[in-house]
């Protein structure tokens, strides 16, 4: 297999069950100005375009990562589904900018549990140009490290943004 092969569709995901309703904890998710908050990776986000008050599928907003190695990245994202109260998403655009062929995306999945709601966060590695595809070519276990940072980065995302709620 040929790293592309290794790298695109590469998935990750985290559940947490939050004791609000699945509307208030999608204005949780779909408040990307808030993300900075909760996440040790995405430390500021904000809107570049936005039609109104509610996030609509595609709005676009620019997101800071720091990583820890020092790394820092500017990325911008477009929202792709913005269905409240069950799913927030977004792609990260890669430098060519082609929404069809993003470096990732990312989804919420918000579903009713009892007097919650169970919240799922994917990660997965579009066919789009980034670090994680150029590392790719020293071998899978780079892939394996990058998805278990993700997994606990989202597990801290999570935990932090229902703490901030007053979970």
């Amino acid at each position: 297999m040929t790293p592309d092969d290794l790298v695109t569709g590469a998935t990750t995901q985290v559940a947490l069950t939050m004791d609000l309703p699945p509307e208030r904890v999608w204005d949780l998710v779909g408040d990307v100005t808030r993300i900075g908050e909760w996440s040790p990776e995405c430390v500021r986000a904000g809107w570049t375009s936005r039609a109104g008050a509610v996030p609509r599928a595609g709005d676009r907003f620019r997101a800071r990562n720091e990583y820890p190695d020092g790394f820092v990245a500017t990325v911008e994202c477009v929202v792709t589904a913005a269905d409240r109260p069950s799913v927030f998403a977004w792609v990260v655009l890669d430098d060519r900018g082609d929404v069809a062929r993003p470096g990732s995306l990312w989804r919420y999945d918000l579903r009713a549990a009892g007097e919650g709601t169970l919240v799922t966060q994917t990660f997965t590695h579009g066919p789009g140009s980034t670090g994680l595809r150029e590392g790719a070519g020293n071998g899978p276990a780079v892939i394996a490290g990058r998805l278990a940072q993700l997994r606990r980065n989202m597990t801290v995302t999570l935990r932090a943004m229902a703490g901030a709620a007053g979970h």
